[in-house]
């Protein structure tokens, strides 16, 4: 088993976790795993979100040093983070209209889906969040039966507030047109930072710290970015520490959540992973318009002397390798060579754009998001409006930005992007199954995201040595 791969070993404890689910609901163990295995799976969230916050503070630091002298930027930096920015939000966006037509989180059964609302209701109410809509199951008589069913089942029961009904929702103050922008300003950085919830506080904060550090003189600046750059090493070490007891931890969480789910009634475990193939078709479809419409368009627009099939070509082996390994910082040095041999792209240009994707362009990833935080809010029967899902398009935009450019990153920022919009982190047990494949799909997405930008960008630049003369220095 040493030598096994971590993901194998994640993938085998999924399955395990789900067999022990089955297993559960047909001999009624399922008492036993609530109370034995499903803590542990919360222990492996709260770990996730321990480093959260912290690992996309120094994360964004991080990257908005790594421009390196504002004076030295010029056109190029600011095309460079225009063009990650606009395809990221093009990809949120594309990820919205796909799972709002296709809709995947409704084709489980209604059964399945009332008892998943009622516990949302219930961990908002223990949470103290705002439910999102007017349905308020836990007000009808008529669910009585069901609300202690799915209390008892799913840890809800001791809950002091759970006896109680939930008043009625005292209508929203009405807000002005910039009541958004102006919650995203923290008035204390370190309030926000002690809650998931406040990440766009955190995201600003990032943001306006690392700009300004562009502005500092280097001699100043320089032991700051060492302390920013060593603790952001120190969180993924932190990551990669979580992950080595991963195996385990995802067995209990998917046999905790599975388990929730389902009870003693094992056929409701099937539903569940209906409705995740459907979730599953949705990533993947907007998945490949993005590779095969959406960049194809950008290069057709900007790339004249280079086909997409010849692109695709060049940076074939880059795909393969990320397809492998999940990971857009491993690929680096094979995407460099792959866009400056192969592309004939200026390695001033790829040396200064490829960098800066791995870490602030995640099309792949910031899709999958809106997929899933939509989804999950469809299979619990929860309708987000216009202004919420502008939310998860911001903040898996900037999350975005801050995503760690490892397989595990992707995960914690998922978990932001569901705290934005007041959703139950842990809900991302629930498409633990499918994450794997998934992963190496929008990973390859990632890549070819980067390789695109830099070659369109290697290609406005070539006749303007001035700017590009500026790397000779």
């Amino acid at each position: 088993m040493k030598k096994l791969a971590l993901h194998w070993k994640i993938i085998i404890g999924l399955f395990l976790g789900i067999i022990w689910a089955v297993l559960s609901g047909f001999f009624g163990w399922s008492e036993f795993t609530t109370n034995w295995l499903a803590p542990w799976g919360r222990i492996f969230i709260n770990l996730l979100k321990l480093i959260a916050i912290p690992l996309v503070l120094f994360s964004i630091i991080g990257g908005i040093v790594g421009l390196g002298d504002p004076k030295h930027l010029g056109r190029m930096g600011i095309r460079t983070l225009v063009l990650y920015l606009s395809t990221t939000v093009i990809a949120v966006s594309l990820g919205l209209l796909i799972v709002n037509v296709a809709k995947p989180g409704t084709w489980m059964d209604e059964t399945v889906r009332k008892e998943n609302r009622i516990a949302y209701e219930l961990w908002a109410q223990q949470e103290g969040e705002e439910v999102h809509d007017d349905i308020n199951m836990l007000a009808d008589p008529v669910n009585s039966d069901l609300i202690a069913e799915v209390a008892k089942r799913r840890g809800f029961d001791e809950d002091e507030n759970v006896q109680s009904r939930l008043k009625q929702a005292e209508s929203q103050k009405d807000s002005g047109p910039l009541t958004f922008i102006e919650d995203m300003v923290p008035d204390n950085v370190f309030k926000a930072m002690t809650d998931n919830g406040s990440m766009l506080k955190v995201i600003f904060f990032a943001l306006f710290f690392g700009i300004a550090l562009l502005f500092v003189p280097n001699d100043k600046a320089q032991p700051v970015i060492a302390v920013v750059n060593g603790l952001s090493e120190v969180f993924l070490k932190m990551v990669d520490l979580i992950m080595k007891g991963a195996p385990f931890f995802v067995f209990a969480l998917m046999a905790g959540i599975v388990s929730e789910m389902a009870g003693d009634n094992p056929a409701k475990i099937f539903e569940l992973f209906k409705g995740l193939t459907w979730y599953s078709l949705s990533v993947l479809g907007g998945l490949l318009l993005m590779a095969f419409v959406i960049y194809p368009t950008v290069m057709r627009v900007f790339v004249k002397r280079l086909s997409f099939k010849g692109f695709l070509k060049g940076i074939s082996p880059a795909q393969m390798l990320a397809f492998s390994t999940s990971s857009s910082a491993a690929t680096l040095p094979v995407t460099l060579e792959c866009v400056e041999e192969n592309l004939e792209v200026d390695p001033k240009v790829s040396s200064f754009v490829l960098p800066i994707g791995a870490t602030v362009n995640m099309d792949g990833t910031s899709l999958y998001q809106a997929v899933a935080v939509i989804f999950l809010a469809q299979m619990h029967m929860i309708d987000l409006d216009l202004a919420q899902q502008l939310t998860i398009i911001l903040t898996a935009t900037l999350a975005s930005i801050g995503s760690a450019a490892i397989p595990s990153a992707g995960l914690v920022m998922l978990m932001i992007v569901l705290s934005s919009v007041g959703l139950n982190p842990a809900w991302i047990g629930i498409i633990l199954p499918v994450d794997r494949i998934l992963d190496m799909v929008r990973t390859v997405v990632n890549v070819t995201g980067d390789a695109t930008v830099a070659t369109v960008i290697g290609e406005v630049s070539a006749g303007e040595n001035e700017e590009v003369g500026v790397f000779n220095d």
